[in-house]
């Protein structure tokens, strides 16, 4: 089963190299990412949550593709101290792209070219046992640079968390709407090393948020 993603493809070079970015041709209505002091925190509505699903599982499959999803309101600045906002990008290991060209490069892109892409959007059965070995390389690495979180990662990686917004996508509006739970309903992506930081994914329902 795959899913359809509109989206703008765009190429810029630095010096000898030409990178493409991707972008989800409408950003995320209702979708909030956070750097909260020891906590990342993702704040989505259904549809966003679906949208970055389908991204998650496009960067498992386009290792030659940085995937650059829009986050913050449109003139955000630093945000509170303690609480700012953050754009997205997530790319394969493979491109070996230094997150300190990020600006640079940003700022050299044009308004891309209109395509439709196909992502799976079904969950592969995670191997856990895999993940607990010592050698095991299908993690994240997280850089922050000129207000974008960096999630680097192999394939296998992006595709057994995309499941985590599905996840979210799926239950969240029953579940926060049901008189009789108790709490939200989130999901946690924590796939890397001691200094990968844990991504909180909740699911709110009422837009405009502003967190607590």
């Amino acid at each position: 089963m795959h899913v359809q993603i509109p989206v703008t493809v765009h190429q810029a070079r630095l010096g000898p190299q030409e990178f493409q970015v991707v972008r989800p041709a409408l950003p995320p209505r209702r979708a909030l990412l956070l750097d909260e002091g020891p906590y990342l925190n993702a704040y989505v509505g259904q549809e966003a949550a679906r949208l970055l699903a389908g991204l998650w599982s496009l960067a498992a499959i386009s290792p030659r593709w940085l995937v650059h999803v829009p986050l913050r309101p449109t003139g955000a600045g630093a945000g509170e101290p303690g609480s700012r906002p953050l754009d997205l990008v997530l790319l394969h290991h493979s491109l070996r792209f230094a997150p300190s060209r990020w600006k640079e490069l940003r700022g050299r892109l044009g308004p891309g070219r209109r395509r439709s892409v196909s992502a799976p959007a079904s969950e592969p059965e995670i191997d856990y046992e895999a993940l607990r070995h010592a050698g095991n390389r299908d993690h994240f690495h997280q850089h922050l640079h000129a207000e974008t979180l960096f999630m680097t990662g192999s394939a296998k990686a992006f595709r057994e968390t995309a499941g985590l917004f599905r996840e979210v996508a799926r239950h969240g509006p029953a579940h926060v709407r049901d008189a009789t739970r108790h709490g939200h309903y989130c999901a946690r992506l924590h796939r890397g090393d001691a200094r990968t930081r844990e991504i909180h994914i909740e699911y709110v329902d009422s837009w405009p948020f502003v967190p607590a």
